[in-house]
């Protein structure tokens, strides 16, 4: 008999683990997801913005689950990390998840930029001086490479050594979509 309930036990135990055994009632939470995709959709779904949640962003975009991927960073961007403001603005510039909009696209990285991202200083001052998305201001967007490169961004201090010449950075296969838009 006792071999009989095992075999029982054993033979459902499969089907128990496959089941989500999370219960929410007055009280708490009894087994909540606590890591993986799981537990970062859990996280999307309740406005939780913390810094794992907010990386997982890039895997989630690069796997093609954009509109997610955009979900996540626009929570994140809004709560001040930084590096989704960056991430909001690709997406916006490259039309994944959402429209194409190089206006939306510039205003995330100036965000980045005031918050004092060295990446959003140096994407903003590449989408000054080429007046993507916003009024080309080659001084202003030299200013704000030399910052991101003062603060220790590579890219940016190759441009400096480059003499700010664009296509050091950016492959002349995307000229086309660099022209000043104003």
């Amino acid at each position: 008999m006792r071999y009989l309930t095992l075999c029982l036990a054993l033979g459902c135990a499969p089907q128990l683990a496959a089941k989500d055994i999370t219960v929410t009632d007055d009280h708490g939470t009894l087994n909540p997801q606590d890591s993986g995709f799981g537990r970062v959709f859990s996280n999307i779904e309740n406005g939780v913005t913390d810094m794992t949640t907010c990386a997982t962003g890039y895997y989630i975009t690069k796997s093609g689950q954009h509109e997610l991927a955009r979900d996540l960073f626009k929570a994140c961007a809004d709560a001040g990390y930084t590096g989704a403001m960056t991430w909001m603005s690709q997406l916006d510039n490259n039309g994944l998840g959402g429209d194409y909009n190089p206006e939306t696209a510039a205003d995330w990285d100036r965000r980045a930029a005031e918050a004092g991202d060295p990446v959003g200083k140096f994407n903003y001052g590449l989408d000054l001086m080429r007046g993507h998305g916003v009024a080309q201001d080659q001084l202003q967007g030299r200013t704000l490479v030399d910052q991101a490169a003062r603060d220790g961004l590579e890219i940016a201090r190759r441009l400096q050594g480059a003499d700010y010449d664009l296509d050091e950075v950016t492959p002349d296969a995307d000229n086309w979509k660099y022209g000043p838009l104003f």
